[in-house]
């Protein structure tokens, strides 16, 4: 499908995978409401990239927050057919589960999966009015095969998984696509914000022999958008050529 002239919604677009998508979106011709809690790196993509793009600040964990979205943004940008459910976070996980606590699991779970889910029905009312929408939802290899010391990162991503696959159930014939995208190791801030150290996130992308960078999720995004009506990408995993 021609994205030239759609709307977008991109949720952690200030940073890796989300800036990459908001970017090579915006480029595509498309209008993209870039949306993340921090606002100085949504502005900072907004001035590099394209006027194209309407910063939100949103924090996906706040219902209330949520529930008001489509009614506070500015007329011309509430149309929107493509939903990017890219924000998460691992912070206080890669620990054994015995080491783990309640607060770290509850704000793991509650932004990669209940975030998704409050950001999507907040959306997908307006698709099912259009009988047109495209909702990409940011899945894991650990959602496929889960790691060790990945409780609930990985918990959260085999739900993201089952989410995607009944939502593509609940909308199917009526115009609305789901896709969800499984990334393995892509070099970004994501260790470097689970950890908060610069060094550590080093030490641990220097383990491997290869990495993906942002943009090549942001392409396999694309692809997955740009395909005909007919054709709905249920699902895309990617890993670095050296991954076994």
């Amino acid at each position: 499908m021609e994205l030239a002239g759609q709307t977008a919604l991109v949720t952690g677009a200030g940073s890796g995978i989300g800036r990459a998508v908001t970017v090579a979106l915006a480029a595509a011709g498309c209008k993209v409401v870039a949306c993340g809690r921090r606002r100085e790196p949504l502005e900072n993509v907004k001035k590099e990239s394209s006027d194209n793009i309407l910063v939100y600040e949103l924090d996906i964990t706040d219902n209330g927050a949520v529930d008001s979205l489509p009614k506070k943004l500015p007329k011309d940008w509430r149309n929107i057919s493509i939903l990017i459910n890219n924000a998460g976070h691992e912070v206080g996980g890669r620990r054994r589960f015995d080491e783990g606590t309640a607060d770290d699991w509850a704000s793991i779970l509650g932004t990669n999966l209940l975030g998704t889910f409050r950001v999507s029905r907040a959306i997908v009312p307006g698709m099912i009015e259009r009988s047109l929408g495209h909702i990409v939802n940011m899945g894991s290899t650990s959602g496929i095969k889960a790691d060790a010391e990945r409780t609930a990162y990985a918990a959260s991503k085999f739900a993201i998984h089952g989410f995607s696959d009944s939502l593509r159930r609940d909308y199917a014939g009526k115009g609305i696509r789901v896709t969800e995208i499984n990334p393995g190791i892509v070099r970004t801030d994501f260790a470097e914000v689970r950890w908060g150290d610069s060094g550590l996130a080093e030490k641990f992308y220097q383990s491997f022999d290869d990495f993906m960078e942002p943009e090549d999720i942001a392409a396999a995004i694309l692809y997955a958008l740009t395909q005909p009506a007919r054709v709905n990408v249920a699902q895309i995993v990617l890993m670095q050529s050296s991954s076994l």
